[in-house]
């Protein structure tokens, strides 16, 4: 498998408008928050900024919008994209399964011990081009998942 943070040109985009509408925030961190540009959690008095964002899989009625907390400047990224990121594991997460054509074709909620094999069995379905790893309790994206 394979673990994708947000796109470069996303960040860049998003950094660039940060404070200047309603929908892209400068954020003062007190610690916690988790980052899709560096899949890890900030630490306290890291600037971020917050922003909506629409992953790439899930078009037409099954497009989802949502905040997401980045680094305010650019970041070394992602250590391992083979990897489900460490920082993510402890808690259960919602796997959401899309085709190429961005059609969802499965769900499922998966516990942390779970993860990785929930992962490989969606991702053993040729009809799965991607999923989608999101929060339970707020349904907030965190990262995506393609086959390697």
């Amino acid at each position: 498998m394979r673990i994708h943070a947000l796109p470069a040109d996303v960040l860049d985009r998003a950094r660039k408008q940060a404070g200047t509408d309603e929908h892209h925030e400068s954020h003062a961190e007190s610690g916690g928050a988790p980052l899709r540009c560096c899949l890890r959690k900030a630490e306290a008095g890291e600037p971020l900024i917050l922003f909506r964002y629409t992953p790439t899989a899930g078009v037409g009625p099954y497009e989802e919008v949502g905040p997401v907390f980045a680094h305010a400047e650019p970041c070394d990224g992602l250590e391992s994209t083979a990897e489900f990121p460490e920082a993510f594991r402890h808690a259960a997460r919602t796997l959401r399964a899309y085709t190429a054509e961005g059609r969802i074709h499965d769900g499922e909620i998966a516990q942390p011990e779970t993860l990785d094999d929930r992962l490989t069995a969606l991702l053993d379905n040729p009809e799965v081009a991607e999923i989608q790893v999101r929060s339970v309790s707020h349904g907030c994206f965190l990262f995506a998942v393609t086959r390697d």
